[in-house]
């Protein structure tokens, strides 16, 4: 499968940021991927907790995706009615490859018609609400039905992700981004350790450097 090029991650009032901040700590490690974080506007976005994200680009300058991916969270509730989201929703669907959600974003995918006829899952507070929309809810932490990709629960979220990166450039890049990220036990495989310490040894260098410095100072 050809890699990921871009990635659409779409906000809304009153997501919940985890399920957006965590698949996006695996989304930017991917190889030559492209995120971009899509609004109605280009105002930030307040999530539940008060934590507010800038959008890096509006539904309208939004580009076809290869990975349309959808957070959840208490704003879900008037999502699902907002027709502009629901649109864009089904615009990018019809481009992307894989179709995917966090949370409570499969209730969003299942009110755009994106969710019949597949299993799906989704926080377990309301899994009973994905039937509505012709979809098999499924208690699990990932569910794949076609090129569909859905999550349970919040933290479930990164599982999603990874999965994502297993499924475009397969188990070893997941691996090596997991373990990068530490999610998960640390354990691994020699090969995969060696690979990310590869990658971080020029952080490392500059990070050994700011130590000793640091050291330095607090010692003088």
């Amino acid at each position: 499968m050809t890699p990921v090029a871009a990635i659409a991650c779409i906000l809304f009032p009153d997501f919940t940021q985890l399920d957006l901040t965590g698949p996006y700590e695996v989304f930017h490690r991917m190889p030559d991927a492209v995120v971009y974080v899509a609004a109605a506007s280009g105002e930030p976005v307040e999530s539940e907790g008060g934590l507010a994200i800038v959008p890096t680009l509006t539904f309208d300058e939004l580009p076809p995706c290869d990975v349309l991916f959808v957070p959840g969270g208490p704003g879900v509730n008037e999502a699902m009615l907002d027709e502009q989201l629901i649109g864009v929703l089904q615009l990018h669907a019809a481009r992307a490859s894989w179709v995917t959600s966090a949370c409570t974003g499969s209730l969003l995918l299942g009110a755009a018609g994106l969710l019949a006829g597949n299993e799906a899952t989704t926080h377990w507070a309301s899994l009973e609400f994905l039937a509505a929309f012709g979809a098999w809810p499924k208690r699990e932490r990932v569910v794949v039905s076609g090129n569909r990709i859905t999550g349970a629960g919040v933290t479930a979220g990164i599982d999603v992700a990874l999965r994502i990166a297993a499924e475009v450039y397969g188990a070893r890049v997941a691996e090596e981004i997991r373990v990068a990220i530490e999610y998960g036990a640390p354990e691994t495989s020699p090969e995969v350790r060696e690979a990310v310490e590869r990658r971080l040894s020029k952080m490392k260098i500059a990070r050994g450097r700011a130590v000793e410095e640091a050291a330095r100072k607090l010692s003088s």
